[in-house]
């Protein structure tokens, strides 16, 4: 099986700027993490390879067309069984003017990553991820 085969999701840390793309998750009882920072992405649509998800799910959430050479970091995790990619691109700060809000999450707004690392109502798993990403390309913060 190849890489890109039998994963369930992918989320995309999307630099705009110095600055993270982030989503506040609605607030509806059940849901996991809600009301809490996360990031563009989710579940496997189709045959669709990780790296298409990532960026599908940025389009509906944010509106933005992240280019796959933007991306400069991708790495697979396992969690609770399930295969889950990880990728990190960037764009310019005029992109944020680009930014058209769907329908999943209650705002979005740009934050710092040393913000997003130390926020308590941060995804875990997310903060986690993107300490990795930092660490491995020997940057404290953005």
């Amino acid at each position: 099986m190849g890489q890109d085969e039998g994963f369930d999701g992918a989320k995309l840390a999307l630099f705009i700027g110095a600055k993270l793309a982030v989503i506040l998750r609605d607030d509806i009882p059940g849901l996991p993490f809600a009301g809490y920072w996360d990031l563009p992405g989710g579940g496997r649509e189709g045959d669709e390879t990780p790296l298409e998800c990532a960026l599908r799910e940025c389009r509906e959430e944010l509106g933005l067309t992240v280019p796959e050479g933007a991306v400069t970091w991708r790495q697979r995790f396992t969690e609770d069984g399930q295969v889950k990619w990880f990728f990190v691109a960037g764009l310019p700060d005029r992109a944020a003017q680009d930014v058209i809000f769907g329908d999943e999450g209650q705002r979005w707004t740009l934050m710092s990553s040393d913000a997003f690392l130390a926020h308590p109502k941060a995804v875990p798993a997310f903060q986690a991820r993107l300490r990795l990403f930092l660490k491995r390309e020997g940057v404290s913060g953005l």
